[in-house]
C-alpha cells in the first residue's frame, strides 16, 4: 500500500496543492462536502508532506486559504439563492434532517456556529450557506469565526496526516519484520526445547 502510494506521490507532486485546496473550496463553495469530506484530502496532503512529495507549512496556509474562501463562496450563494436552493432537487436529497440541524446550530450559537459547523462534515458544508441565507453579518461576524475555524480545522487535518505518515511506515515495517521475528522466535524455542529434551534423556 504505502509503495502505491509513493509511486502516485511521486508522479503528482505539487499537484496535491491544487486537488487538496479545490476538495476543501468545494466542501462548503458548492456543498460538495456530502461527496468528499474536506479533512481527506488534507490528511492525504499531510501524508505527502511527510514524504517530502510537497511542503507542509505552504500546504497548511494553502489549506487555510481554501477553506475561508469556500466558506465565503457557500455563505454568498446562501444569501442569493438561499430559498431557491433548499426547495431544489439538490435542497431535498441534502435532506431537511441535516438542513434542520445546520439550522438549529445557527440558531443557537450565533456566529460561533461557524467555528462549530467547521468540525462536522455534514454541518460543514451547509452552515456558511445558512449564515447567508440567515443575513449573519460578513465581516463582523462570519468572517472572523470562518478564519479561526479554517486555521484551528485546516492545521490540525494537515497535521494529523504529517503525524500518521509516520505511523503508517511503522505498520508496514512491522508488517513486513513481524513474521520474520515470529519465526526467529519459534525457531530459537524449537532449538531449546529439543535440548532441554537431549539433556533429560542423557541424565
Amino acid at each position: 500500500m504505502l509503495g502505491f502510494l509513493q509511486q502516485v506521490g511521486e508522479q503528482t507532486g505539487a499537484w496535491f496543492y491544487l486537488v487538496a485546496a479545490g476538495v476543501v473550496f468545494a466542501e462548503a463553495g458548492v456543498m460538495a462536502g456530502f461527496v468528499v469530506p474536506g479533512e481527506t484530502a488534507l490528511i492525504v496532503a499531510g501524508f505527502a508532506a511527510r514524504q517530502g512529495w510537497i511542503a507542509l507549512w505552504p500546504m497548511i496556509g494553502i489549506a487555510i486559504a481554501a477553506a475561508v474562501l469556500g466558506d465565503s463562496a457557500g455563505y454568498e450563494i446562501g444569501r442569493r439563492f438561499g430559498p431557491a436552493l433548499r426547495a431544489s432537487r439538490w435542497g431535498r436529497l441534502v435532506g431537511d434532517r441535516r438542513w434542520y440541524r445546520a439550522d438549529a446550530l445557527l440558531h443557537r450559537y450565533g456566529g460561533r456556529a461557524v467555528l462549530l459547523g467547521r468540525f462536522t462534515a455534514g454541518l460543514r458544508a451547509l452552515v456558511p450557506g445558512m449564515a447567508g441565507m440567515a443575513r449573519m453579518r460578513y465581516l463582523h461576524t462570519f468572517l472572523p469565526w470562518n478564519i479561526a475555524g479554517a486555521v484551528a480545522w485546516g492545521t490540525a487535518c494537515v497535521l494529523l496526516g504529517y503525524g500518521l505518515a509516520d505511523s503508517l511506515a511503522t505498520a508496514s515495517r512491522l508488517l513486513t519484520v513481524g513474521p520474520l521475528a515470529l519465526v526467529a522466535v519459534a525457531a530459537v524455542a524449537l532449538v531449546l526445547v529439543r535440548l532441554r529434551k537431549r539433556h533429560m534423556t542423557h541424565r
